[in-house]
């Protein structure tokens, strides 16, 4: 019988509602909840220092609802929500039982804080060395002692740092026993939880074709069923809002990643070997997904402070835009001269919103000083002057920083009703080898030319007609530090072989001339169909540090679709 995880939560403020909803909208196993992206820990940091928890308080607020009929019906829990306090956490669980009449075992995970410690500072990105004191630095753990904490009895397991796979990952080692060296089902059971881990997507949410999705006011979260050899089928509670189809899932597998290989503490998983499959009404099958060895190291997620910023926006409208908002920058910079920030950042988009950032080390610089002076032209400046920003004062920003450390210099700990459990050796895959199929290194091109597989058959196909991109082709976009992930998709295996020779890097910088400084890579995914691009620095030093309107790149797969291109009338619905 397969292990039903499902999912309440995919980021830090997700519906409240969600996990009495998972609970009481059907049969589950195991209730998972992701709260921790890479700002989150930013912000557990501030709040902190400020004197309040260091963990997420909004899973007490669901766990509230859903803790005694989960008890009553052993369904077990599992969260990252520990943030940097699992400890305290699992204390506020206690405190919420006690209040409620109830006795859970509560476990909780330690080890990936590694702040204070020596650590070399390169960042695994860009190879640039970091010269300041960490504010915080938290390695991304797997799903071992989360399924030690499961063995021991515990009815609640609450995390710091791990990878959000590891949610899933952790009860399927727990359920089905898997060894180090059971590295198809261990790969299986991350892509399963890399599907479900930011809940709505997987059913749904910020799809790219969302006339598709009934109901989406009302749209039910994942869940997971996961079997004995790591394959799953993703689906949802009936009677939710929603869809659980192909194109969902393949949406949310080509979401913040890079090439096909998927590294993780447990296991490398192979996103070029995954199979989709419709099994039936939002019900999608994913099985053949191969495994590899992990690497020696851990990620680990450090973050800095690195000052204070400000930004105003101003919307220019009529005729002579641009010359407008030449007029407002000398305007503002008459006042405040542009030199006397650290950083400053100018953007005019599209439809007139002239948005300006500056930051600064000082806060009084990048504060009412800068802010002020904005507003101190408005009868002075270009006509028809109006802001979307009140005057404020500057907001302390922070840099994400990902470096690696050995994996044997990081050991986990596991917690039960705050005892320690015995310690345990961490095992590693001692068999197993590099699964064949296509190279993980980015495929490029010149401008003009082929690119990647499908060349041919593109090259065979008739004329084309000039529409928007989007009406063959879906795309979601994302964040993974100071990169931006694009990935995007087609249905068919003709359609994929004219967007495989169509769009090259090349090309996408041409229809995105924004990304034209940047380095792009392209990955190749036949096997969905799909194809994942990788824009280096676009979002600076990390989305809490980005000066750009849209800081997670959530967007840029929709700009690309609104794109128009020469699309063969064969390929066309």
């Amino acid at each position: 019988m397969a292990l039903r995880v499902a999912n309440c939560s995919g980021f830090y403020g997700d519906r409240l509602s969600a996990a009495r909803e998972m609970v009481e909208g059907g049969p589950i196993d195991v209730l998972t909840g992701d709260w921790l992206a890479e700002l989150t820990m930013l912000i557990l940091a501030g709040n902190r220092l400020k004197g309040r928890p260091g963990y997420a308080p909004t899973f007490l607020r669901q766990l509230e609802d859903v803790l005694g009929p989960c008890l009553d019906r052993g369904v077990r829990i599992v969260a990252n929500a520990g943030g940097l306090d699992p400890a305290g956490c699992a204390e506020a669980v206690h405190e919420l039982a006690a209040r409620l009449g109830l006795s859970p075992d509560v476990a909780y995970v330690t080890g990936d804080d590694l702040t204070g410690r020596p650590l070399d500072l390169v960042n695994a990105d860009t190879g640039e060395r970091l010269d300041a004191a960490p504010l915080t630095a938290n390695a991304y753990l797997g799903g071992r002692p989360i399924a030690r904490a499961l063995a021991a009895g515990a009815d609640v397991v609450v995390t710091g740092r791990v990878t959000d796979a590891a949610l899933v990952t952790g009860p399927g080692i727990w359920r089905y026993g898997w060894g180090p060296d059971d590295l198809d089902a261990l790969a299986g059971s991350v892509v399963a939880g890399h599907v479900i881990e930011c809940g709505c997507q997987a059913t749904g949410g910020n799809y790219a074709f969302f006339q598709e999705v009934p109901d989406l006011a009302h749209c039910g979260f994942p869940i997971a069923e996961l079997h004995a050899d790591g394959s799953s089928v993703i689906t949802k509670h009936p009677g939710t809002g929603g869809l659980v189809s192909v194109g969902t899932v393949t949406a949310q597998l080509v979401y913040e990643i890079a090439g096909p290989r998927y590294p993780g503490p447990d296991v490398v998983a192979r996103f070029d070997t995954v199979t989709l499959s419709q099994e039936g009404p939002d019900r999608v099958r994913i099985s053949g997904v191969r495994g590899e060895p992990p690497p020696d190291t851990l990620k680990v997620a450090v973050t800095v402070p690195a000052g204070y910023r400000n930004t105003m926006t101003l919307v220019l409208t009529g005729l002579d835009v641009e010359a407008k908002a030449r007029v407002a920058e000398e305007a503002i910079w008459a006042r405040v001269p542009r030199e006397s920030f650290d950083q400053v950042d100018v953007t005019l988009t599209d439809r007139g919103l002239l948005r300006i950032t500056v930051m600064d080390a000082d806060r009084r610089t990048a504060g009412r000083a800068f802010s002020s002076a904005v507003v101190e032209t408005g009868l002075a400046g270009y006509p028809g002057f109006h802001a979307l920003t009140p005057p404020g004062d500057a907001t302390p920003y922070g840099v994400y920083w990902p470096v690696l450390v050995p994996a044997g210099e990081v050991r986990s700990a596991v917690y039960l009703n705050g005892r320690p459990l015995p310690p345990e050796p961490e095992e590693r895959a001692t068999a197993g080898a590099p699964v064949s199929g296509p190279a993980d290194a980015p495929v490029s091109g010149p401008a003009g030319a082929p690119e990647g597989p499908g060349a041919a058959t593109a090259h065979r196909l008739g004329g084309g007609r000039r529409v928007p991109l989007g009406r063959i082709m879906g795309a979601r976009s994302g964040d993974k530090g100071g990169n931006a992930n694009l990935g995007v998709w087609v249905t068919t295996a003709e359609r994929y072989a004219w967007l495989a020779a169509t769009l090259t890097t090349a090309r996408l910088k041409e229809l995105l001339p924004d990304l034209a400084p940047h380095r792009i890579d392209r990955y190749a995914f036949p096997n969905l169909n799909a194809l994942n691009f990788v824009v280096h620095g676009l979002l600076g030093r990390g989305v809490a540090a980005s000066p750009r309107m849209d800081p997670q790149a959530k967007a840029l797969g929709e700009e690309l679709r609104a794109r128009l291109v020469d699309v063969p009338e064969e390929l066309l619905p």
